[in-house]
């Protein structure tokens, strides 16, 4: 399955912050789960800022510089594939479940859900696709839902092969 082209904007960010120092990483993973407006010691974040984004963008950016710290960076496909490949015979129903969760959250609900979801996949020392992940949730809420279908396939029928 060929993987979505991932914008300039999208790569730049991701690099930037592969680059942070430990405690900027520190001060980032502590606001996981909060907005931009509830952050604290968050200004390292804008730094990290390409050009030209819109601001409502802001709020997935910054997503995902709180959850990067989380997990390792390298992962292959899209998030659905990385949770598969954290699947086994002892976890499978609930990760099941947990992953329909995921797949129907709304964009209130997506914090909480992907912080959950990263953190499985880091004590499962599955990597992540940050700059595909990213990619994804700046589609989340386009109609069709084709990232959340993405994620589906890439999970349950990909699993059955």
């Amino acid at each position: 399955m060929n993987e979505p082209t991932i914008p300039p904007q999208v790569q730049l960010f991701i690099d930037r912050l592969a680059q942070l120092k430990p405690g900027d990483r520190a001060r980032l993973k502590r606001n996981a789960g909060r907005t931009l407006a509830e952050a604290r010691n968050a200004s390292s974040f804008y730094h990290l800022l390409p050009p030209g984004l819109s601001e409502y963008e802001y709020e997935t950016y910054f997503l995902i510089a709180t959850l990067y710290p989380m997990a390792e960076a390298g992962g292959a496909g899209d998030l659905g594939r990385a949770l598969r490949r954290a699947q086994s015979v002892s976890n499978k129903s609930g990760l099941d479940r947990r992953v329909e969760i995921l797949l129907d959250a709304d964009k209130t609900q997506l914090p909480f859900r992907l912080r959950q979801a990263i953190h499985f996949l880091q004590s499962n020392r599955v990597k992540v696709n940050w700059p595909l992940l990213l990619s994804d949730l700046l589609w989340w809420n386009a109609p069709g839902r084709k990232v959340q279908q993405r994620w589906a396939r890439s999970y349950f029928v990909e699993a059955q092969k």
